[in-house]
């Protein structure tokens, strides 16, 4: 029996806030199924251009792939990844050579983290580097990355958030654009119909409960769910850039 096709709708939004300039980037790209945020940092007009040459980096290979789909891709993929995974983990490599090649003059410090989703049928891939997170909202809010951070592998061991200096939650232990080529973590998943998953920078997720982000998610259309989360997130006294990618899970067109 033939499983009708999903439907996947998706909203981006991103806002400077409390910051004089908008260092984040993000992705809409619903017919390649791609989805993405980047937070950019280093200085100058570092931000701006390290999260714009990620998302556009993740677009070009990914609509290449798309168009020839056979076709000899520019890294060597990596062992134990399924097709689609490898994807995405080549994507975001790409992305990161692209970004260390402009690191010159003003540019020298750039970087950005980079939170990815790829869906085909009814699978989908997800990766990142740094702290931008991808959330999925099902039964219940999940955290679908775990933050490349020194506040995060502190948790890990098993320290109490409490006791964790905020300013370690800023302090990225891997972000594209660094010295070293960036490692980033992929994993896969199943879509279902209702699923809806939130791709965002730490602007957004820093400043929300996760209750707050998964009543909104299960409550608003996907555009209006980016207005609510950065409007909460903003009066919740977020002082970063903060953006939104929502993506939910239609069974069909018409159940939307």
């Amino acid at each position: 029996m033939q499983t009708d096709p999903l439907w996947l709708e998706c909203a981006g939004l991103s806002v400077v806030g409390r910051r004089a300039n908008n260092e984040d980037a993000y992705l809409l790209r619903p017919n390649l199924g791609l989805f993405a945020v980047a937070d950019g940092m280093g200085g100058y007009e570092g931000g701006e251009v390290a999260s714009a040459t990620v998302v556009a980096a993740l677009d070009s290979m990914v609509a290449h792939a798309d168009v020839d789909p056979d076709g000899t891709w520019p890294l060597r993929e990596r062992a134990g990844l399924g097709p689609l995974e490898s994807l995405v983990d080549v994507a975001l490599r790409v992305a990161d050579r692209e970004v260390r090649a402009r690191r010159t003059g003003v540019l020298a410090k750039m970087g950005s983290t980079a939170a990815v989703v790829l869906a085909r049928g009814r699978r989908l891939a997800i990766g990142h580097v740094g702290d931008s997170r991808v959330y999925r909202c099902r039964e219940r809010l999940e955290c679908m990355t775990e933050d490349h951070s020194v506040a995060a592998e502190l948790r890990r061991s098993g320290i109490e958030q409490r006791d964790i200096a905020p300013r370690f939650a800023a302090c990225l232990t891997r972000a594209i654009g660094m010295v070293e080529p960036a490692v980033p973590d992929v994993c896969g998943d199943t879509l279902l119909a209702g699923d809806v998953y939130l791709l965002c920078s730490d602007g957004l997720w820093g400043a929300l409960a996760d209750a707050v982000i998964e009543d909104i998610l299960r409550t608003s259309p996907a555009s209006d769910a980016c207005h609510a989360l950065i409007q909460a997130a903003h009066d919740a006294g977020s002082d970063d850039n903060i953006t939104a990618v929502v993506v939910r899970v239609h069974a069909s067109r018409s159940s939307r």
